[in-house]
């Protein structure tokens, strides 16, 4: 099954159950994808849809502090179930070793040497963590391992 497949099963389960946070979350989602399919003008396979999913619950944690920061309880609390709605159609995330061992032979691999290098070795650690990787965490170690390699 499909994660469009799954989404789209559990929406007609949470709307027979009456469960409208749920709902209204998997719904957004739903839009998100048709957006991203028609932006592509082509069907999305799960590497497509989890990089749109990723991306919706990224605006959702911005939109996160800003609320708490406006003091708005209510919408803190919608935005983190909304959040963990989309968290569940995500792959886990990797663990810091993890993370760090893709890192390394991304640079490696890449023969990045200095801070000049960090677009190229991002965007190749970002392909391969695939929606497990928060890019703030890889853009720190990406960044911490470009200047102690260059000596910085």
């Amino acid at each position: 099954m499909t994660v469009q497949e799954r989404i789209e099963s559990d929406f007609i389960r949470e709307m027979k159950a009456g469960n409208r946070p749920v709902v209204s979350a998997l719904r957004m989602l739903k839009a998100a994808l048709k957006n991203a399919q028609i932006e592509k003008m082509a069907p999305l396979d799960d590497s497509g849809a989890i990089e749109t999913i990723s991306r919706e619950a990224k605006k959702m944690r911005d939109a996160l502090e800003t609320y708490r920061s406006a003091g708005r309880q209510d919408m803190v609390d919608r935005a983190e179930a909304e959040i963990s709605v989309f968290q569940a159609y995500l792959p886990q995330p990797l663990g810091r070793e993890a993370l760090e061992g893709i890192v390394r032979s991304k640079i490696s691999e890449l023969g990045a040497v200095g801070p000049k290098d960090m677009g190229r070795v991002m965007a190749a650690v970002m392909k391969e963590a695939q929606g497990q990787a928060d890019g703030s965490v890889v853009s720190e170690m990406v960044r911490s391992a470009l200047l102690v390699g260059s000596g910085g």
